[in-house]
């Protein structure tokens, strides 16, 4: 008999969560760190390299020739003749050249097939990387790469500080398919106007094109006005709000990962029911009843979030049907306690 309990617990032992999963999101805000500061080197390196193609050191402002200097000294060593070599970091996460490589947000080609009424293949191409990640990994590029993300999960903690302070920040709850409805009358506008519509309002490409303007223009579009309101907007009607109710690239990410092979999903055996998994989650999801949907960018703060271990990756078409309360929670004991008891006076009697 003690063999057979013996074998039993080994099979509803919970699984073991591999230990990095845990830093996952540790790392992503490194990524978004780094990217971010790609955007603001590479507009430095365009102007060096226009210093350096007109040979027009002695005719530069101070302010100018410092910016040469510093360039200079940061590329010296990685390229010979910066007014060619510098070709291949061009753009911004909406389109651009990453040491040769082309690669393309897939909402930009996309955009341009309806604005074109055409498709031009070199273009579509440069988001066939993305594309292909996307349906692997889901949402992603919302949660480990948008530079609008960095801002947007900064203004959230901005909502926090208010909110300890004592002050009321948005928490309505809209319809989540208002995206989808953006994505297509974008696309409809585009159309209609021959214009790219989605530029103006797809919070990656502002950034990076209003970062761009601020240093090689040492100016600001309206681009910024717009963003400062989705800021707002988040602050003062929902968390998060634009990026899971307006943002046409994150209805576009999630359509194109709604099968994802991998995706996150919660031990039931490893789950206490502290719902910090469900308090974390930027997108409004719910974890803890096993429901990430599309709408997940794998972000990885409900697994960093977890005093259990009971958030891990796995490789599965769609989420892990609803499993019921954590089996360390209070619920599942009490729900299970007559059973247990019942096995207890079953083992003792003779």
């Amino acid at each position: 008999m003690a063999e057979a309990t013996n074998e039993a617990s080994k099979t509803t032992d919970p699984a073991k969560v591999f230990f990095l999963w845990r830093h996952l999101n540790k790392l992503r805000w490194l990524t978004l760190v780094i990217v971010f500061l790609m955007l603001i080197l590479i507009p430095f390196l365009h102007l060096y390299q226009t210093y350096t193609a007109a040979h027009a050191y002695d005719f530069l402002a101070p302010t100018e020739k410092r910016i040469y200097d510093i360039m200079e000294f940061m590329t010296a060593r990685f390229m010979s003749d910066p007014a060619e070599d510098l070709d291949a970091l061009k753009g911004t996460t909406w389109s651009g050249t990453f040491w040769g490589l082309k690669l393309s947000d897939p909402l930009a080609p996309l955009s341009q097939m309806a604005t074109g009424l055409s498709v031009y293949w070199p273009f579509l191409l440069t988001a066939l990387i993305p594309t292909v990640l996307t349906v692997f990994f889901g949402r992603f590029f919302c949660g480990w790469i948008c530079p609008a993300s960095l801002i947007y999960e900064l203004n959230s903690n901005v909502a926090a500080w208010l909110r300890w302070a004592g002050f009321k920040t948005g928490e309505h709850r809209l319809d989540k398919r208002l995206k989808y409805g953006v994505l297509g009358l974008g696309l409809i506008l585009s159309a209609a106007t021959g214009s790219v519509m989605m530029a103006t309002i797809y919070p990656p490409a502002i950034v990076g094109r209003e970062i761009y303007y601020s240093i090689a223009l040492a100016g600001f579009g309206t681009g910024t006005v717009f963003f400062l309101g989705t800021l707002l907007f988040d602050l003062l009607v929902a968390r998060r709000g634009f990026c899971r109710y307006l943002c046409p690239g994150g209805a576009l990410y999630s359509l194109l990962g709604r099968y994802r092979l991998v995706r996150i999903r919660r031990i039931a055996e490893s789950c206490n029911d502290c719902a910090k998994c469900n308090v974390v989650c930027e997108f409004d999801l719910d974890p803890l009843n096993d429901d990430f949907g599309q709408e997940c960018t794998n972000c990885a703060a409900c697994i960093a979030v977890c005093p259990t271990d009971a958030m891990t990756f796995t490789l599965r078409l769609t989420d892990y049907p609803a499993q019921g309360p954590g089996h360390l929670g209070r619920q599942y004991r009490r729900q299970n306690e007559p059973a247990n008891e019942d096995e207890a006076h079953q083992g003792l009697a003779p």
